[in-house]
């Protein structure tokens, strides 16, 4: 909690200052209720006093109760306050990290437990602040200063005190040894439930589809028992609490009084006035230190989970980023004196998942012109999507160069880089929205500037005329604009969350009408190909050669239908290339690639 203290702002660090304050005065006010109480004690056992001097005293004893009322309102106010803008900050910084994260890093996470971090984690953080802060500066200044009060007051009086004060410290350490742990492992436990239950919903159908749905069923409950044992442990632990501070604070109160009763009896006549106002404000205070250490008892049980949950978005606040932006924002410049656009060159590349033994990718090195179509084909794991993931630094190479427009990757601002490709990934996603928001996802910065008009109901942007014409010639390449113009509303008919309401094909057609419409100088297709049928396939293939001459295309494909017409093909086997060149070149060169299209033609086929 210290530690996630210093992303407080000034203001918020000075707001608290203030609350720390009024804190100081809301304590002093609270003692001196007891002073006002031993003056209107006095008053009364004096003969003769006046009514009018108790009304006085009793006025200000209410006075000073409701100023005291005010300034913890006060108090309130504030650490909410500061508690809202801090968690918000906190919610806005783990996500801004967490889209700066590389693959590697979001390796290291789950997406359950990113998921707990910026809500469950953020809401533990929110409720100490708000209550815990407020308890933890109160109890102490509450319970020293009302130590102070009593020094000297009567030393059997002290004696009970103390006691009673010992036992409440270990009876509080006793209980925290119990469920600190169990307070510890709560935020894990929960982060499995988010797990078990996310897994169950995103897999639904595959579930249906085998009978699983007790199995399910059967992690769910095991899961939920394991956190409801948890919780029931420690506030079974906990609820022990309140009865043992009141059954300390009332066998307090009967010690006072019943000491005060013997030391009354003792006394003199004039003595007897003042031992009697002594042991009121004795007990006043007694029950104020009492407070003290209950206030105490408390922050022990919202600490822990805040602390842990601290520590757990620190975790993500503090990783360190594998891809790190260069400085360049614009390619290599040729010969001719002109900008080399749309140019990938692998120079000698090797690379290795972090943390893995061996290398996936070994001394690869091709070159793909400006305008030119390379494809990339080979066996499951041969190393195909690990290849193209490097272009747009999903991950940094182990070894080599990757070059895009005469340039090493590593060198130019993500943003640079990824503004120059139109990515269409194996599997499509869908975000919440309409067709047009979906398509024209890949505006980046000005899809809420320069390409937007303003947002509907749902927060999604409404194109200018200019680019809603953009995403129907998008549509039309994608080969898409069959079942849109079928769809209500055509290019603003509504799409789901994560595209449930059209299906995979749907999907992977307006990925890649997402890829065309930003028009950018390379386009990347992983594999994108697979769920469309061969004449779908066939029409998109055409329509991108003419729509997108200009750019370079790279295409992970299993078909050989999809890449014979590329200007180059690169065969994959076990993270090393086994060949390069035209279909019919390979077919004569390369023995892998001619076992895989004698899989997939016919004899005439391959003669032809």
């Amino acid at each position: 909690m210290i530690k996630i203290s210093r992303y407080l702002s000034k203001f918020e660090w000075f707001e608290l200052f203030i609350g720390l304050l009024l804190i100081v005065a809301d304590v002093f006010l609270e003692l001196k209720l007891p002073d006002y109480m031993a003056d209107i004690t006095t008053l009364v056992e004096t003969p003769g006093s006046s009514m009018s001097d108790i009304w006085i005293a009793g006025g200000k004893m209410l006075g000073v109760s409701l100023l005291a009322m005010a300034l913890t309102v006060a108090t309130g106010f504030i650490t909410a306050r500061v508690a809202a803008s801090f968690t918000q900050r906190l919610r806005s910084e783990q996500f801004k990290k967490v889209e700066s994260f590389g693959l590697a890093e979001l390796n290291k996470f789950s997406t359950a437990s990113l998921i707990t971090r910026s809500t469950n984690d953020v809401t533990q953080i929110q409720m100490f602040i708000t209550m815990g802060l407020l308890m933890l500066a109160k109890a102490p200044i509450m319970a020293i200063w009302a130590i102070t009060k009593i020094a000297g007051k009567g030393f059997e009086w002290t004696v009970a005190t103390s006691i009673a004060v010992v036992v409440l410290i270990v009876a509080i350490a006793l209980i925290m040894m119990m469920v600190l742990p169990k307070f510890r492992s709560m935020q894990t436990l929960t982060d499995n439930i988010n797990r078990v239950a996310r897994e169950n919903l995103t897999g639904l159908r595959v579930v249906r589809a085998y009978n699983a749905e007790d199995y399910q069923q059967n992690k769910f409950d095991k899961a939920n028992d394991d956190l409801t044992s948890t919780q029931l442990f420690t506030n079974r632990a906990m609820s022990i609490m309140m009865p043992l501070m009141s059954t300390i604070m009332n066998g307090l109160m009967l010690a006072v009084y019943w000491i005060g009763a013997y030391l009354i009896e003792a006394a003199t006549l004039t003595d007897k006035l003042t031992l009697f106002s002594n042991m009121v404000v004795f007990s006043s205070y007694a029950v104020q230190v009492i407070m003290g250490f209950l206030l105490m008892s408390m922050v022990f049980v919202l600490w822990p989970r805040a602390d842990v949950s601290a520590k757990r978005i620190l975790e993500v606040l503090e990783t360190e980023i594998s891809i790190t932006d260069g400085a360049r924002e614009e390619g290599a410049t040729g010969a001719d004196g002109k900008q080399i656009r749309g140019e990938v060159e692998f120079r000698d590349v090797s690379f290795a998942y972090p943390d893995s033994v061996e290398p996936i990718l070994e001394h690869i090195s091709f070159k793909a012109e400006r305008g030119q179509t390379v494809a990339f084909i080979g066996s499951t794991g041969s190393g195909k999507t690990s290849l193209i993931n490097l272009v747009p630094r999903f991950y940094d190479v182990s070894g080599g160069q990757v070059l895009v427009d005469g340039v090493d990757v590593r060198e130019y601002t993500a943003k640079a880089l990824r503004d120059k490709i139109g990515y269409v990934p194996q599997r499509s996603v869908m975000f919440k929205g309409t067709v047009a928001s979906n398509v024209a996802f890949g505006a980046g910065d000005n899809a809420s500037g320069d390409d937007s008009e303003s947002a509907d109901d749902n927060n999604v942007p409404v194109l200018y005329a200019q680019q809603r014409e953009r995403v129907h010639t998008a549509v039309q390449v994608a080969q898409a604009e069959e079942f849109v113009n079928k769809m209500n509303g055509g290019i603003d008919a509504n799409i789901a969350q994560s595209g449930s309401n059209v299906s995979g094909g749907q999907k992977q057609r307006l990925s890649i009408a997402r890829a065309v419409w930003r028009k950018p100088e390379i386009l990347i297709f992983d594999d994108s190909f697979s769920a469309l049928d061969f004449r779908t396939d066939r029409d998109v293939r055409e329509a991108l050669a003419k729509e997108a001459v200009g750019s370079t295309k790279l295409i992970v494909a299993q078909r050989i239908g999809t890449i014979m017409d590329a200007d180059r093909i690169v065969v994959m086997d076990e993270g090393r290339v086994v060949g390069q060149g035209t279909h019919k070149e390979l077919l004569e060169t390369c023995p892998v690639y001619r076992e895989i299209a004698e899989s997939q033609l016919s004899e005439q086929e391959l003669a032809g």
